[in-house]
């Protein structure tokens, strides 16, 4: 055993009997446990830098803060014992930050009275650079599957854990059994990652050892050295010895699941929302170019036929729809790919088809990275040039790049594209821009109800999980004092 202390105790008790089947489903089983983690993570993220900045001016870990994140981290590793991080138990992990005395997964991080100013500048990413290349071999990334040019192939990036824990379940499912050896090195790795988690978000000063603790019970934690009070001489003590009840947990009422539930629901809508925000703040920032237009990616659309088309659309700007100013002024500007004079234009879509009536030309249905769809239809050559006609909202046409600008109007709409002179087999490169002047309100907006939606949502899940500390003595204090003679 092991005499050098460290204050992150790990402990984990291998069900003496596991379903065979059980495990290929409990990634099913612990989707709800990961939303909530989800939520909580992001919590664990934001308090955690509030704690950085107290940590550094006055020397101290909020405790508050401290049990929540310990709470954050009991919680993962619960889920993790349970699911395919150890596969250590059949029983379903409950919903809680505190210590469960009858669920076989513990963890514990020692209250630090204070901490080193310094070291917060450095210690979460500069001095734990060796164990995160550690980590990253014994924990991974998890597995992915990857498709290239329709051949099939499994690519493994589960870490070391990931495989034994694999290896163990395919036994379990032949044998019964859980090798105890396999079980034993897997929740070494496992401490050694939470030591690593606890060091990186703050909770300790004291550098983890590079050591595998392996075994149920830590044997990296059997002691620690309380330091000096009045009264009887400091004793060593653990932090929790296995089977010592710890704190009770929260007793999950039908209020604090409603809450809870609501929370996770609010913060993932949050969460996409913050994904659209900055998916149109990308747009408005990214996309615009020096004459104000948001602009698409260039395409390249090609045809035999006479004409390339668009699909009618329809446009309705009115009272109860969105307002023209969200739209502004589109443009498209069309370039021929072989240097042949091009011609682009826009008209009523009633027009476009008794213009193109017996033509032979393709209309446009999707445009993708890898290929365009087209509708063919066939006919002949036109009457006319297209610059003849009269028909047009707004039109182009010469050698080299046209560009078409038109203010948004109601109506049914499509645009054409056609040699200048009429001629079949046509190719150009194209893009559509608009100046879209509500987009800079739109992203702003949007960012900012999703902030304050991911505020409310991580508010009510942590107010669905935290308790105030009754009154009594802490698991990490140990027994109450004897009574004065």
């Amino acid at each position: 055993m092991s005499t050098t202390t460290y204050p992150v105790r790990v402990d984990g008790a291998l069900d003496d009997r596991l379903n065979r089947w059980l495990w290929l489903v409990k990634w099913v089983l612990v989707i709800p446990h990961l939303f909530v983690l989800a939520v909580l993570w992001i919590a664990f993220a934001l308090l955690s830098f509030v704690a950085f900045f107290a940590i550094l001016f006055t020397g101290r870990y909020p405790r508050g803060i401290f049990d929540f994140n310990v709470g954050v981290l009991r919680w993962s590793w619960r889920v993790q014992f349970y699911a395919y991080g150890a596969l250590g138990t059949d029983k379903y992990p409950p919903f809680t930050l505190h210590d469960v005395p009858d669920y076989p997964a513990h963890l514990e991080v020692k209250y630090p009275e204070h901490l080193s100013r310094g070291l917060v500048l450095v210690k979460w990413w500069l001095l734990a650079i060796p164990h995160y290349i550690v980590v990253a071999f014994f924990v991974g990334s998890g597995t992915w599957f990857a498709t290239q040019a329709d051949d099939r192939a499994w690519a493994w990036g589960g870490g070391l854990v990931g495989l034994l824990v694999l290896v163990a379940a395919i036994v379990l499912l032949f044998t019964g059994r859980y090798p105890r050896s396999v079980f034993d090195f897997v929740l070494g790795m496992n401490r050694w990652a939470l030591r690593v988690a606890a060091y990186a978000g703050l909770m300790v000063d004291e550098y983890p050892p590079f050591r595998l603790d392996m075994g149920g019970d830590d044997p990296g934690t059997t002691k620690l050295h309380e330091p000096p009070s009045a009264g009887p001489p400091p004793v060593d003590r653990p932090l929790r010895q296995p089977g010592e009840p710890g704190r009770p947990g929260v007793r999950m009422t039908a209020g604090r699941i409603v809450t809870l539930v609501v929370g996770v629901v609010v913060t993932l809508a949050s969460v996409t929302g913050l994904a659209v925000g900055g998916a149109l703040a990308w747009l408005d920032e990214g996309r615009r170019d020096s004459a104000g237009f948001v602009t698409s990616g260039q395409v390249t659309l090609s045809t035999t036929g006479y004409a390339l088309t668009s699909e009618n659309f329809t446009i309705d700007i009115g009272a109860t729809t969105v307002p023209r100013d969200w739209f502004g002024d589109v443009r498209i500007r069309v370039a021929s790919t072989d240097g042949v004079p091009v011609f682009v234009g826009l008209a009523r879509s009633a027009d476009v088809e008794t213009y193109l009536a017996g033509v032979g030309y393709a209309t446009v249905r999707s445009i993708g990275t890898d290929r365009t769809t087209y509708d063919d239809h066939a006919g002949g050559a036109p009457s006319s040039s297209p610059a003849e006609l009269e028909i047009w909202r707004v039109q182009s046409s010469g050698p080299g790049e046209q560009t078409i600008t038109w203010p948004v109007e109601n109506g049914d709409w499509t645009l054409v594209v056609m040699a200048a002179d009429g001629s079949a087999n046509i190719g150009v490169r194209a893009d559509v821009g608009a100046t879209a002047p509500s987009l800079e309100w739109a992203w702003i907006a949007v960012l900012a109800s999703a902030g304050l939606t991911l505020l409310l949502g991580v508010a009510l899940v942590v107010v669905a999980v935290v308790r105030r500390p009754q009154p009594g003595p802490s698991a990490l204090q140990g027994p109450p004092p004897a009574p004065m003679e």
